[in-house]
């Protein structure tokens, strides 16, 4: 955590690590709650859709970019900057959109997440890994809101305060899916 060079967190940054902490203790209890109901009788096991690794990789792909990005924007870089954001936002889309083909090929493969035919263990997947996607959209709003500004020609405010914010919940979502990931293929 970095801080404003006397010491203190900025407040922005502590309320960010706040409500990381708590989705941690969500996604925590949710894979706790996972494991627990897992020696149920009716338990479906079942392989994840390739398309999942395709998600991670993406993932991963967009936390370099906003990486690269915020460090652009140190340096002034702005046409990288932008070019990198873009690059990020586009990523970070395309994530969810393989993460909806992952659940119609669960659908395709007579899996359902939720309704009658669903079973405990594709409701968990489903519940699990919205809620996540759902945080990588709220990261996606943040990303737009930031490109959008980065082409904006009449704001000249070069505090990197919200990159800074914006790329440690980015990482943050990247390895939180990294978690579950692996959870959901071998710790399972």
């Amino acid at each position: 955590m970095q801080n404003d060079g006397q010491g203190r967190l900025h407040p922005q940054k502590f309320v960010l690590w706040v409500a990381m902490g708590s989705i941690v203790m969500m996604f925590a209890g949710l894979t706790s709650a996972y494991i627990v109901k897992k020696s149920q009788a009716n338990w479906l096991e079942f392989a994840l859709p390739t398309v999942f690794w395709y998600s991670t990789i993406t993932i991963i792909a967009s936390s370099v970019t906003v990486h690269l990005a915020l460090k652009a924007f140190k340096a002034r870089e702005m046409k990288q900057y932008r070019t990198l954001i873009t690059i990020t936002a586009a990523l970070g889309i395309l994530f969810t959109v393989f993460q909806l083909l992952g659940f119609a090929n669960l659908e395709l493969r007579n899996i359902p997440l939720f309704g009658p035919k669903s079973n405990s263990a594709t409701s968990f997947l489903g519940v699990i890994t919205i809620l996540h996607m759902g945080h990588v959209l709220g990261g996606v709003i943040a990303i737009l809101y930031v490109f959008f500004r980065a082409y904006n020609s009449k704001i000249k405010n070069y505090s990197s305060v919200g990159i800074e914010i914006l790329c440690t919940y980015w990482h943050f979502v990247d390895i939180l899916w990294i978690y579950l990931f692996i959870f959901f293929n071998w710790l399972r």
